[in-house]
């Protein structure tokens, strides 16, 4: 395969970042898009000057129609589960945005399809390839701040305000609210950097006068003894990502990009990150061109939507009646 040839199935915001990191490669053609808005569609041919691109409102005649290698699915999250299987059964490759879908059910079916067709199935979490969380997630590893004893990671946003009367407020595409969105990273993060699963969760969810959660409150237990916390607030005024990550005799700090470590009686140091080397867009490629095995497996996302389901459970939420 000397290009791959990618169909896009949803071109409203977010698919314009996979644009722009799928045109960098050399070896990749955009060769399609399948969205019903033909004012999405038309911005996305005109932002990536797609002249010859085909144009779809229904992805399955994408899929039939055009002779692709693999697809970009940028669409509501309730519709990701339905798109990616009818695309891998197509003997297609596919690049998810998160969540990968709504439900751990959802998910468990979606990877067995993938495994079947011998097809990648990638989910676009980027902070995989960022090297402040590179670091992090190193740095836990290697035990240079001790066994970790607490891990909190919080969000704020203002996506209730940004948000609303969008899709991502409506629960039948959104499948839940900022935690299924934006919370999504976050939950991603805290179990990607420290390795694992929490066995017990207790949270508190607010719904500020939306058809679905706004703000989330939880806290977690981890094997060994270990406590966190996971806070997302969606009435905030602004972004800001913060985690703090302590261990037995350090702590590393996380505060929108910044990095802190500490030890106890000792200055803060702050520590020089590498330049990043690929993305999410670039993995996948070199993932079903077997050139690199660096790539968010359905397996890894498949926790993101077991935590996020169990938290929903344990608050008795059910965005979908």
């Amino acid at each position: 395969m000397e290009q791959v040839k990618i169909g896009f199935i949803g071109t409203g915001g977010i698919s314009h970042l996979h644009g722009k990191q799928l045109q960098e490669l050399a070896n990749v053609k955009i060769g399609a898009v399948a969205d019903p808005s033909e004012k999405n569609r038309g911005e996305f041919i005109t932002k990536f000057n797609l002249k010859n691109a085909e144009q779809f409102t229904d992805y399955n005649a994408m899929i039939k129609q055009v002779d692709l290698d693999a697809v970009v699915i940028c669409s509501p999250h309730t519709l990701h589960f339905k798109q990616a299987t009818d695309c891998l059964e197509a003997g297609l490759h596919v690049l998810v945005e998160k969540p990968m879908t709504c439900s751990s059910t959802e998910a468990t079916r979606l990877i067995e399809t993938a495994n079947k067709a011998e097809k990648v199935l990638q989910v676009s979490y980027q902070r995989h390839f960022q090297p402040e969380f590179l670091f992090i997630k190193e740095f836990v590893e290697q035990g240079k701040i001790g066994k970790l004893t607490s891990v909190n990671a919080s969000l704020y946003q203002n996506w209730k305000q940004l948000m609303e009367n969008t899709w991502r407020q409506n629960p039948a595409l959104s499948g839940g609210g900022m935690l299924m969105d934006s919370g999504s990273h976050i939950i991603d993060i805290l179990l990607w950097t420290t390795g694992l699963q929490p066995q017990e969760v207790h949270t508190n969810i607010e719904m500020r006068d939306c058809d679905v959660e706004i703000n989330s409150f939880t806290t977690l237990r981890f094997p060994d003894g270990l406590i966190g916390s996971l806070n997302i607030v969606g009435d905030a005024p602004c972004w800001h990502e913060t985690y703090v990550f302590g261990g037995e005799f350090g702590a590393i700090f996380y505060d929108n990009g910044r990095l802190t470590i500490r030890y106890l009686n000792e200055k803060p140091v702050y520590p020089e990150l590498s330049e990043q080397t690929t993305n999410q867009d670039k993995s996948f490629i070199d993932a079903l061109l077997r050139l690199g095995t660096d790539y968010v497996k359905g397996e890894f996302a498949q926790r993101v939507v077991q935590l996020t389901e169990k938290i929903y459970k344990e608050a008795n939420y059910q965005p979908i009646k």
